[in-house]
């Protein structure tokens, strides 16, 4: 598994990729449109120094929204993929469009369904769709007195986006309070400040669910399970994911199946009322526990490290599936899976995701394998030598004809690459191995 891709039928035409971003999700993208027959050239802007080795860094960042777009109109790019959330937020599709340029991903209308969550938590309770009870306040004292009705422990969230951290888990009034105060008073998460909202906790086993949608059309791609914490037995402050495995047994067909009729198909209905017309992919954070299958966010993007371990086993040529999605032709494809499992393990600078050193040096065997691939997220070449540059270093991954082959030969390579300080979790996939 893990290398494959559609054939290119006779006379297709051969097309140039711009990805966006700069971690291990870029990464991983780059490596598998580079996989299709069809593709000439990759592009990634900004990247890393993994990105370097198999694409073309641009060094345009990823806010930069008009230097991206003249960029795709003068190198005549054919299809520009969106990685992170941000730019798509701050509508980089609807601009790309006016141009006349290709590009993946939801405008910023449809976007909003990440960029906001007062927005996507009023979608869910209107349509009926399961999820926890919340309300949304931008008056303090409201919140709070919500909160005080609620019960503990509670969620409370500032609504925009706030770089993964604007989400408090407040197990007493005082912090929940606090939470709230935090946000509505003092703005410590900036312009995400706006308005907060206060939810019930959710009891269960969270997973992933990621969908290619065109409209009314969908198309589902293998269940995934991230580790948000940074140490063993899902302990200590959350983190950007450190580690991914997939499928995730609790995501079997049937909860699938379930997922589907109660919250993918109502939602897409939903956007149909509401005039938005989704393009892209659309990917939700669940909860599966007492209560069933429920919604705790929505993602407008592929995840990280989710998207290390789909893209290995995606059999479809990827340009193929881009194609379909903006094209509107997403009904009449299949999404072809290879057989097996893919495991990750993110390999983190010390401290993290406290304070780290960025520039300590890394050795061992980054290259890519039959049975894996490292993908680098913060990484930079300081002369000759690859060094440390972000929090999240790199994500090594693998796959095999199970989960448990899949983990065992992602620590195998984790065993074969160094760096001062490196922290990894040792218990990825865990869960699904007891089970």
């Amino acid at each position: 598994m893990g290398a494959g891709s559609a054939c290119a039928t006779y006379g297709e035409p051969i097309v140039k990729i711009l990805v966006i971003g700069s971690g291990g999700r870029e990464h991983a993208l780059c490596w598998k449109f580079l996989k299709s027959p069809r593709v000439s050239a990759v592009y990634c802007a900004p990247g890393n120094a993994g990105t370097a080795t198999i694409a073309q860094n641009v060094p345009i960042a990823v806010d930069d929204l008009a230097g991206l777009v003249d960029f795709a109109a003068r190198e005549k790019i054919d299809l520009t993929f969106v990685g992170p959330e941000a730019p798509l937020c701050a509508g980089i599709v609807d601009l790309f469009e006016s141009k006349g340029l290709a590009v993946f991903g939801p405008n910023a209308s449809a976007a909003r369904l990440e960029g906001s969550k007062v927005f996507t938590k009023d979608i869910l309770l209107r349509y009926g769709i399961p999820t926890a009870q919340a309300g949304s306040f931008t008056v303090a004292a409201e919140a709070k007195a919500f909160s005080a009705s609620l019960g503990y422990p509670q969620v409370v969230k500032a609504d925009g986006l706030a770089a993964g951290k604007g989400v408090i888990i407040a197990p007493d009034a005082l912090t929940a309070e606090s939470a709230i105060e935090d946000i509505l008073d003092k703005k410590v998460f900036g312009a995400a400040c706006g308005a907060v909202v206060v939810e019930e906790f959710l009891e269960g086993e969270e997973a992933s669910l990621h969908l290619l949608v065109s409209g009314s059309d969908y198309a589902v791609l293998p269940s995934s399970q991230d580790h948000k914490r940074i140490g063993n037995g899902d302990t200590g402050p959350n983190t950007g994911g450190m580690g991914a495995y997939s499928p995730a047994p609790v995501l079997d067909a049937a909860a699938v199946k379930t997922a589907e009729e109660t919250i993918v198909k109502p939602l897409l209905a939903a956007f149909e009322k509401e005039g938005i017309h989704y393009k892209g992919i659309l990917y939700g954070g669940l909860m599966v526990g007492p209560k069933g299958i429920q919604v705790l966010e929505f993602n407008c993007r592929f995840g990280d490290p989710e998207t290390q371990v789909l893209m290995p086993q995606l059999d479809n040529d990827l340009v193929d599936l881009c194609e379909a999605v903006i094209g509107g032709s997403l009904g009449s494809v299949q999404v072809k899976l290879a057989a097996g499992a893919a495991a990750c393990v993110v390999m983190a600078a010390g401290g993290y995701p406290g304070d780290y050193a960025k520039g300590t040096p890394i050795a061992g065997d980054l290259g890519d394998q039959p049975d894996s691939m490292v993908f680098h997220a913060g990484t930079t070449m300081a002369g000759e030598q690859l060094v440390t540059a972000g929090g999240r270093v790199l994500g090594v991954t693998a796959w095999g004809a199970d989960i448990r082959a899949a983990i065992d030969a992602a620590y195998r390579r984790v065993g074969g690459v160094s760096f001062s300080g490196a922290q990894f979790r040792t218990d990825i996939a865990a869960r699904a191995l007891s089970r």
